[in-house]
């Protein structure tokens, strides 16, 4: 280990990074800071991914409302329960103790706090570490203003949330003893974020590690008809998920061909640990940083990638990649070739590239 092991920060910048906790707020000298009670004390949870949610008396949506909450809300997650949803494909419902949210509408998370590292290692990236983010969400300041991505300029209040993958370049410790991180998005837009450290789990190289390495018969099937993706080694399947491809209709309900997920076989050209996407239009655009465990296989940004912003796989929700929940995108990431080193966590091959992915219309 060596590198930064991170200087004492200026009173100036107390004020800045004032109290951090995995659910509190950064003070910062344009805002008065806002108070944030702790997550529910619960082994699972979930975080309202949405604008607004119900909560309903029963896991249907007809039955009685009895109470709303709002995007970031967490609740403890009791158990998920089929109901009635008749306007949608997925019938799920989590039930909390206070009622039942529709399930797509909620991230299943943890808040899992760890341990804090005293410096960097040093890598051919720089001191740093990627590191994965292990609460439901946690608040960000922005070292560097004006913000430069989108979804900075979009909130006063950026958050990081729970399964996102970041690149970690320093770390402080403000006057109070809190240790902070600082992100740094390798392929975003130049956002320098810092963050309360006990928020991130630092990968190691195990994260990474390739199955079944020696098996050189290998392909992923994505079926944009059924919502699934399965891989196969030697012709017998080995894993299976559902996931959300291309979407066949925009936001306003109107066909879109451009979203769909195109079908053919495509080897993978590029693997990347984590990776900033942005794209679309005006109503129809978006802007994510961290999506971890990216693996692209067609044109120019069409991938597998784990999803942190909605909970509805089986159901085509994507600009035309393909949706999944972060543990399938990290079985699939470590299953496919390239094989992807800890350092630098990227890797691009040429033709005829790595493993195949076949995308079927059944």
């Amino acid at each position: 280990m060596g590198g930064n092991s991170g200087g004492r920060l200026s009173r100036r910048d107390v004020l800045k990074l004032g109290a951090v906790g995995a659910g509190g707020a950064l003070l910062a000298p344009w805002r008065r800071p806002k108070e944030q009670g702790g997550f529910p004390d619960a082994r699972r949870l979930g975080r309202v991914c949405v604008g607004k949610v119900n909560v309903y008396s029963r896991p249907d949506t007809g039955s009685q409302a009895v109470g709303v909450l709002y995007e970031d809300a967490v609740v403890a997650w009791v158990r998920e329960a089929i109901g009635v949803n008749p306007y949608a494909v997925n019938q799920t419902f989590v039930e909390t103790p206070d009622g039942y949210i529709y399930a797509p509408y909620v991230q299943p998370v943890e808040n899992q706090l760890n341990e804090l590292i005293p410096s960097l290692p040093q890598t051919s990236l720089g001191p740093g570490m990627w590191a994965e983010v292990t609460v439901p969400w946690t608040e960000a300041f922005l070292d560097n203003p004006p913000p430069r991505s989108p979804w900075l300029k979009n909130t006063d209040t950026p958050r990081f949330y729970y399964s996102q993958i970041l690149w970690i370049d320093q770390i402080a410790v403000n006057s109070l003893g809190q240790t902070l991180y600082r992100v740094n998005e390798k392929y975003g837009f130049g956002d320098l974020l810092w963050a309360d450290g006990r928020a991130f789990r630092p990968l190691t190289a195990d994260d990474m590690a390739p199955i079944s390495p020696d098996v050189e018969d290998k392909r992923v099937e994505v079926d944009v008809t059924n919502q699934t993706l399965a891989c196969f080694e030697n012709g017998k399947e080995v894993y299976y998920a559902r996931v959300s491809t291309g979407a066949k209709y925009d936001y306003q309900g109107k066909p879109v061909d451009e979203w769909s997920t195109p079908v053919g076989g495509h080897p993978i050209w590029r693997k990347v640990v984590s990776l900033h996407m942005v794209g679309g239009t005006t109503g129809g655009g978006y802007d994510l940083p961290g999506i971890g465990w990216t693996t692209l296989f067609a044109g120019s940004g069409v991938a597998i990638h784990a999803t942190f912003w909605h909970n509805d796989f089986g159901v085509p929700k994507s600009h035309g990649c393909v949706n999944a929940r972060p543990e399938d995108a990290r079985w699939v990431f470590r299953f496919t070739t390239p094989i992807v080193p800890y350092d630098p966590g990227d890797v691009t091959v040429g033709m005829p590239g790595g493993t195949r992915v076949v995308v079927v219309e059944s």
